[in-house]
């Protein structure tokens, strides 16, 4: 996405602080700790069943065991790590020590949320019960951190028992006051938005349904999936911090609506309009509060988080400053905004990268450190979910790396990894859209990274391994269609920007799956319609490649009806494709709302 911002250098003397503060992460335990250690960890041996722990893939069984009469059994799934976390009382700048015993696959032990530099430790093959050990050290503002055990994607079930967390204990105060404010929006045939007040005191909120709890979330809002059509729920939500759970709410009911024939993502309606907005920066086309964003925008991406360095995975949001930004909001008002826009059953994500904000998760801890500061972002806003706008030399393919449903590319493996991981630690309203250009999409229809002599450009076609991996995970994918060469479509003819023939050509592709670099027997598969949208530029002023409302029309008619097509034979209609995306909401509040009207005005 273009835009003009300067580059903000970082002293050096910050990034030495930030390399001794994690260096000093792990400590020994002083005589004088040991003194008032004890073991933190709840229900660690998992005889009183799953209480205490959040474990939505694992059961007790009674054999194997280590000690006791119970253990925990958690089995991944091919996107899910089968995580299981408490939250834990602990006091700041103190020395704790996190020990388990395991057997099974691909068994992880962390904590996270530390303050300083949060661990994990792991086992690749455990056939009898082994027993994993780490340590660290809170900051010096840090009352709580998470601690957690998981397995890794479709490699089994894991077991895992007596879990401990040794350290001195911290204050539990009191449980929070029921959530006030409950309300339900959004609703659709299968899912139902919620969102509340916040609790003073609350770190977390459970939720209830028809009595049974259901899920935990962070933030003030959730969508409720997997309903029945045409059927009446009864919602609660009860506040928790690391002193219990408070009382429930006021019960709120929702009736569900009928099968709706458009299907897709029960979390977005039918037909979506996807914009990003200029929340860390500011350019020609002015700063436009989120409040003031219209209702027909049912999915906001708020631009950008970039890293604090190419490699690091450290992503940072931060909002533009009023000196750059005349009329910029304060914090509790952009985060007010936030609930109310998912109270109308809008979908607000951080957009990672940009333009300027290259990324490049080379090492499993620049995985790891993607992981968590992204979590952090989210947490800290209540966001519904990721949108990955990596663009320039972010992705790009080893030379070798030429089968996309097997890379081996460590930018390409991590960044898979650390998207699955937040996708599990989120759940099923997880939102995950993802905006490459075609570069690295439609142009892997020729060419596929240095291609199998080497000497072409190891980026081209580098998003199709990340796609092809959370195919199951993906809400959107809505390619730039702009600033773009020249493309060949599935008519082997080259295919330019300017016009609907453009958007019908590259659409076409990624609804009708495409060869990989001309290999008839290497097929990148097809992709739902309703986790397609359009990309398009808003104005002129947004990106080259603005077409004008007719086409836009134009564009629609062909995919969605098979009408006025014009040269290009599509391979099917898709009356269920998702929508249409712009870069970008500021630019066309400049333009008169010109792409937002041309939407509304074709389906409603």
């Amino acid at each position: 996405m273009d835009r003009a911002r300067p580059i903000v250098r970082r002293p050096l003397a910050a990034l030495l602080t930030a390399t001794a503060v994690a260096a000093a992460g792990v400590t020994a335990l002083t005589p004088d700790a040991r003194a008032a250690d004890a073991d933190l960890a709840r229900n660690g041996g998992f005889e009183a069943g799953l209480d205490g722990w959040n474990c939505p893939a694992g059961t007790t069984v009674t054999s194997p065991v280590r000690t006791g009469a119970s253990a925990l059994k958690a089995t991944p799934a091919g996107s899910d790590n089968a995580r299981c976390a408490q939250t834990v009382t602990v006091k700041p700048d103190s020395a704790y020590t996190l020990s388990g015993h395991v057997r099974g696959a691909y068994v992880h032990l962390g904590a996270s949320g530390t303050g300083t530099t949060d661990v994990s430790t792991w086992t690749q093959s455990a056939p009898d019960w082994q027993k994993l050990t780490t340590t660290f050290r809170t900051g010096p503002s840090t009352t709580s951190v998470t601690i957690y055990i998981h397995g890794w994607y479709g490699t089994g079930a894991y077991h895992a028992d007596d879990i401990t967390l040794v350290g001195p204990g911290g204050e539990t105060g009191q449980p929070p006051a029921p959530p006030a404010g409950l309300s339900a929006s959004g609703v659709t045939a299968t899912s139902v938005s919620l969102s509340w007040s916040p609790a003073a005191g609350a770190t977390s909120y459970a939720i209830y349904r028809d009595g049974a709890r259901i899920r935990t979330v962070t933030g003030t809002s959730t969508t409720v999936t997997g309903l029945s059509p045409s059927t009446a729920y009864a919602f609660q939500v009860a506040a928790l911090n690391d002193a219990g759970e408070s009382a429930r709410s006021a019960t709120v009911t929702a009736t569900t609506s009928a099968p709706d024939s458009g299907g897709g993502d029960p979390g977005l309606p039918a037909h979506a309009l996807v914009g990003y907005l200029h929340a860390s920066f500011a350019n020609g086309s002015g700063y436009t509060r989120l409040a003031d964003v219209p209702d027909s925008w049912d999915v906001i991406d708020l631009a950008f988080g970039e890293p604090t360095s190419v490699t690091s995975g450290d992503i940072r949001f931060e909002r533009c400053p009023a000196a750059e930004c005349p009329g910029v909001e304060s914090d509790a008002e952009f985060k007010a905004a936030i609930r109310a826009k998912q109270a109308a059953g809008k979908k607000v994500l951080i957009s990672i990268g940009g333009q300027n904000g290259q990324v490049r998760l080379t090492t499993t801890a620049a995985r790891d450190t993607f992981v968590s500061s992204v979590s952090r972002i989210i947490d800290a806003y209540g966001l519904d979910g990721l949108d990955i706008d990596f663009e320039g030399h972010s992705l790009s393919l080893d030379t070798g790396d030429t089968d996309f449903r097997n890379p081996k590319t460590p930018v390409i493996v991590n960044l898979i990894s650390a998207l699955k991981t937040l996708k599990a630690r989120y759940g099923d309203d997880f939102v995950l859209t993802m905006a490459p250009e075609t570069f690295f999409v439609q142009l892997g229809h020729q060419f596929y990274g240095s291609g199998p002599w080497g000497g072409q450009d190891p980026r081209a076609g580098a998003y199709l391994p990340v796609i092809h991996a959370l195919r199951d995970d993906l809400t959107l994918l809505h390619v730039q269609d702009y600033n773009s060469g020249p493309i060949m479509g599935l008519d082997g003819q080259y295919h330019s920007m300017g016009g609907a023939d453009f958007h019908i050509a590259m659409t076409d592709m990624l609804l009708t799956g495409f060869p990989v670099a001309g290999d008839a027997g290497n097929v990148f598969p097809p992709l739902r319609p309703d986790q397609v949208a359009i990309g398009m530029p808003a104005t002129v002023n947004a990106g080259n490649g603005h077409v004008s409302p007719a086409e836009v029309v134009k564009t629609l008619d062909c995919l969605t009806k098979g009408a006025d097509c014009g040269s290009y034979r599509t391979h099917g209609t898709w009356p269920s494709l998702r929508g249409l995306m712009t870069w970008s909401i500021n630019w066309d509040r400049f333009g008169g709302w010109e792409f937002q009207r041309t939407f509304d005005g074709y389906f409603g």
